[in-house]
């Protein structure tokens, strides 16, 4: 695949040039000895999406992040990060992406500002020692990004496990990117910190950046993300735009009303599946659509006073996706 060289490139304007997807995986497999950890995924993250990468515990969503930024080399299969094979374009790809993978690791001794200040003379986009005002803007522009200007003079050992996320997220953001990798962002953070996170997320998100998240947060997924994959043991179960996953089971309308079982006698007589529920009909839209369904209900003379299409929640599809086989 031919690509613009990445070195031409600076921050997430570039990203227009770049091809599409933003990160792919074919075949990708990890062993170690005995035991396989990923097993023939193929992962598509678009770009400009933002993606969730949901499985249990021991699913393979860290490795596969880790073989993605090419920490972790793949027993099989390729890698491809804005087109360019990974680990072996890792020089080339990696200053355009940020990454808090694992937990963040700091001098405990320093503070918050001069350990971030020494991510920033290493970043490549960064002017290094000769910008030293350009560095400290860079920093302190991070640090209130992620809630850690008032912290930032006090040394890292004295920081809370949320500040030490927060502090791991801002060495991820010190530079404009074309891609950003979290890997559980919100461990540790109370409810606060978890909606700054989300904050953060849409901020990339509506400037073009390719978001990739991994979480345990089933709200915090559907709440930030366009986009979905689901691992279980170690194999790549599904995956998809979010809306679409959701809608994927059988279409169902919650219909509101008194008359319960005057509304199931005329959805039946239609030929229409449906079930009494607390307060109303649950009816099925596989042989009819919303409006017809409606239709025949008025027609009867049941009273309708509310409907609406319900759809799979992110809970139910990820439990109907992993749970053991039987």
């Amino acid at each position: 695949m031919t690509s613009v060289p990445l070195a031409a490139r600076h921050g997430v304007g570039a990203a227009e040039a770049a091809p599409t997807p933003a990160a792919r995986t074919a075949g990708l497999r990890k062993a170690y000895g005995d035991t396989i950890a990923v097993d023939g995924v193929d992962l598509l993250v678009p770009e400009g999406a933002v993606l969730g990468m949901l499985g249990p515990n021991g699913s393979g969503k860290t490795t596969t992040i880790r073989m993605l930024l090419g920490l972790t080399a793949p027993t099989a299969g390729t890698v491809e990060v804005f087109g360019r094979p990974m680990p072996d374009a890792a020089a080339e790809v990696l200053p355009f992406v940020g990454a808090l993978v694992e937990g963040p690791g700091f001098h405990p001794f320093l503070s918050g500002r001069e350990n971030l200040l020494r991510c920033a003379m290493a970043e490549p986009l960064l002017p290094g020692r000769a910008g030293q005002r350009q560095l400290r803007l860079a920093v302190d522009d991070a640090l209130e990004r992620v809630g850690l200007g008032h912290a930032a003079t006090r040394r890292y050992r004295g920081y809370s496990l949320g500040m030490k996320q927060r502090l791991g997220l801002a060495a991820a953001l010190l530079v404009p990117r074309r891609m950003v990798v979290l890997d559980e962002p919100t461990n540790g953070l109370d409810p606060a910190g978890t909606r700054e996170v989300r904050q953060v997320v849409a901020q990339l998100h509506a400037a073009g950046t390719t978001v990739v998240v991994s979480s345990h947060l089933l709200s915090e997924i559907e709440a930030t993300c366009t986009h979905v994959a689901v691992m279980n043991r170690g194999s790549l179960v599904a995956q998809g735009e979010l809306a679409d996953l959701l809608d994927a089971g059988t279409p169902t309308l919650e219909v509101s009303t008194p008359d319960r079982e005057a509304g199931l006698d005329a959805l039946r007589a239609a030929g229409v599946a449906a079930r009494a529920e607390p307060g109303g009909l649950l009816v099925e839209l596989t042989g009819t659509d919303a409006p017809s369904a409606v239709a025949t209900l008025v027609r009867a003379g049941v009273a309708v006073h509310e409907a609406r299409r319900r759809r799979t929640g992110l809970e139910e599809l990820f439990a109907r996706l992993t749970e053991d086989e039987r």
